[in-house]
């Protein structure tokens, strides 16, 4: 019509362009996208997530379909899909990625292809490559024209998350066998063992990962750690990091760290059943450090954040475990004159146990015989590179001594090897070294075993037998690569033994103690000692001074004992948090004026909290659990929290209590209507500032 009216002449050209024109077919418009929620989840992986969101894993294609108003011709149209991630979306940088489809298809990151094509609908898979940024991408159809292009609105809801793929080989925490995946990715309840290595306890703690909120949770802990969205493809940068985020010591992470005893302004450590508690409280106060966390709870929180983005993690507990605080490969005893522990001068301390964590992956910086375990510990105890952080390090490296590669693996290497060395001071203030205990630290190392609520042992995993020569070498290797020599070894041998037995009693029980004495000489020895006992907080650190004795004991032959009484009444005033008892004996052997030395720790056991169904777990009908305890003490307890949980059954219920009288009871009842079968495990806790680690869990299952 335009041409009709025209005054001008028209050329054949024009007329021929003209007419190109308006037999083109009108430009494509996208109707809707499905994201194939329920099916790429199931493929990927990540249906247990409760999350409303599209959830897939690097390196794996997943399916959607793209509905537009009219049909797709692969000849003449031309579609961008675009994902984006942050606030500046970058192709060069990774954060825009787009992936083209029809006449002008390109090469991408990620690849892209078309599955099918039915009437309006197309059918595209997508394959995000294996090093991508992990984290919430924006989806966004295009459609490109000679005119341009015209990009759909953002939608929420076709947003979609990418995790690390440990099912994949070309990923960096690919883990081979499915077993090993189901433990450490999957399993979202799990075992912190504690106690001291002669009285080994649990606690069953929710790590909660596929709860809702927590995955935008652990997306948050980044965010507000300001992590470059570039170092959250690689997994080595997201574990370092994850060490430094999940404690608040210098950046605002997630958990306030505190040993004083006194958690008014927040919840005691003690208390804390599981982690998505703590991230969701987090999240919902906008990245505010949350109130308190001690070892273990730093470990469970670490394991929740790593097991959500796909790395697989576990807790592990180190007995006997030392804090050097000077990094010299000795904890220092310092003793009085008399023997007694002198607490002013002693700064090292050796833990009942501490938690960290172990991840699995690849290590491409470093040789290969140094990939699988990796340790990381987010518990503030020192700095590494300026921050409260702790690993990767290779356990194969520590096991080796080979510390010299990244990151903190001297660290690492004295909590299991540092020697206990036992000074006597004089009253000038002056020092020598009298005993030296090279196996009382790093005795054990437990992680939770497969399929089963009991512990492995994975020692063999960080040590060589304690004197083999695989030992020796692995501690020259260490010596070669800066750790100081042990030039106060050997010294002379006394010939004589001494060890302390003790028996696992209950708080507010009166017990026994056996002091063993072997004489491996052919002499007479006369052995004058002191016995100090101090309780102790899990750390080791002494709090007060209950009982010291003193005697003098003629040993005419190979082997003798003693027996020891320490009364409740003695310790029961100077209880602290995680009550323990450390006992320290100092020997002097009058013929020889040799000295020695040695330490036990015997842990008090709470009283119990039980937890009881009734009727039968099946879906969508009501049954009841019901927890009781008895206040066994003579005292009152005030200020009680009451706390239950099961990931996949029923979010965090607290109760508070303001006092249980002596000998007097509480019970507290939930009405739980499950939504799922299947396995579930109750967690139960009773807390009080007098009375910690009173837990209990049941394992049940849904019809």
């Amino acid at each position: 019509i335009y041409i009709c009216n025209c005054s001008e002449t028209v050329s054949p050209d024009s007329i021929i362009q003209v007419f190109f024109i308006f037999s083109a077919k009108p430009a494509l418009s996208v109707l809707s996208v499905d994201m194939r929620v329920t099916d790429n989840k199931k493929a990927h992986n990540t249906s247990s997530y409760k999350n409303t969101n599209l959830i897939v894993r690097r390196n794996k294609e997943f399916i959607i379909i793209i509905r537009f108003d009219r049909p797709f011709n692969n000849q003449q149209d031309n579609v961008h899909l675009e994902f984006m991630i942050g606030n500046s979306p970058d192709e060069n940088k990774g954060t825009c990625i787009t992936v083209s489809f029809g006449k002008e298809k390109r090469d991408g990151r990620w690849n892209g292809r078309v599955i099918g094509v039915q009437g309006n609908e197309v059918t595209v898979g997508i394959t995000p490559d294996a090093s991508c940024i992990i984290g919430r991408f924006r989806t966004f159809v295009a459609i490109v024209t000679d005119l341009g292009k015209q990009r759909t609105q953002r939608n929420p809801d076709i947003d979609f998350y990418v995790l690390f793929n440990p099912w994949d080989p070309e990923d960096l925490v690919y883990m081979p066998r499915d077993t090993d995946r189901q433990e450490y990715v999957m399993n979202d309840v799990g075992i912190i063992f504690n106690g001291e290595i002669n009285n080994i306890s649990s606690r069953a703690w929710n790590f909660g990962q596929f709860e809702k909120g927590v995955l935008d949770a652990c997306l948050l802990v980044l965010d507000a750690g300001k992590v470059p969205l570039l170092y959250r493809g690689n997994a080595i940068e997201v574990v370092r990091q994850g060490s430094a985020l999940i404690n608040s010591q210098d950046d605002d992470g997630v958990l306030v760290g505190s040993w004083s005893g006194d958690y008014s302004t927040g919840t005691a450590p003690t208390a804390w059943t599981g982690s998505p508690e703590i991230l969701l409280k987090y999240a919902k106060d906008g990245g505010l450090p949350v109130c308190f966390a001690q070892c273990w709870v730093f470990a469970g929180v670490l394991n929740t954040f790593m097991r959500c983005l796909g790395i697989p993690a576990r807790v592990i507990s180190n007995y006997c475990s030392a804090h050097d605080n000077t990094g010299n490969l000795k904890t220092d005893i310092i003793l009085d004159e008399d023997g007694r522990v002198n607490r002013s001068r002693t700064r090292d301390s050796v833990w009942n146990y501490h938690s960290w964590n172990e991840v699995f992956m690849k290590r491409p910086d470093l040789p290969e015989r140094f990939s699988g375990w990796q340790v990381i510990d987010c518990t503030p105890q020192e700095t590494s590179d300026g921050l409260y952080r702790c690993g990767p390090t290779s356990v194969n490296a520590i096991r080796d001594g080979e510390l010299s590669y990244p990151f903190d693996a001297k660290f690492v290497f004295a909590e299991l090897n540092s020697d206990v060395i036992y000074h006597q001071s004089d009253k000038y203030g002056n020092t020598k070294v009298i005993h030296v205990d090279t196996t009382y630290v790093g005795k054990l190392l437990i992680t939770k075993r497969m399929n089963s609520n009991d512990y492995e042992d994975i020692t063999s995993a960080y040590k060589h037998p304690e004197g083999s020569d695989k030992d020796r070498q692995a501690m020259q290797m260490a010596e070669r690569r800066g750790v100081p020599s042990r030039d106060y070894l050997p010294l002379a041998e006394s010939g004589v033994t001494i060890e302390l037995q003790a028996d696992t009693i209950k708080i507010g029980d009166n017990f026994k103690m056996t002091l063993n004495i072997k004489n491996q000489t052919s002499q007479t020895c006369t052995l004058s000692a002191t016995i100090t006992g101090c309780v102790v907080y899990y750390t080791g650190i002494t709090s007060s001074i209950f009982k010291l004795l003193c005697f003098i004991f003629e040993n005419h032959f190979t082997a003798s004992s003693m027996m020891i009484d320490v009364k409740a009444l003695e310790y029961m005033p100077y209880l602290v948090e995680q009550s323990n008892l450390l006992f320290v004996v100092y020997g002097r052997i009058e013929e020889t004026a040799k000295s020695l030395s040695t330490m036990r720790v015997v842990t008090l056991r709470p009283p119990e909290l039980t937890i009881k169904v009734t009727g039968t777990p099946r879906v969508r009908k009501d049954f009841m659990v019901t927890m009781s305890f008895r206040n066994p003490f003579n005292f009152i307890l005030k200020n009680i929290q009451l706390r239950l949980e099961s990931p996949g059954l029923i979010t965090t219920k607290l109760k508070t209590y303001d006092h249980i009288a002596p000998g007097g009871s509480l019970q507290y009842t939930e009405t739980i209507t499950p939504q799922y079968p299947g396995k579930k495990v109750l967690i139960a806790c009773l807390d009080c500032a007098t009375v910690r680690q009173v837990t209990s869990q049941l394992e049940i299952f849904v019809q």
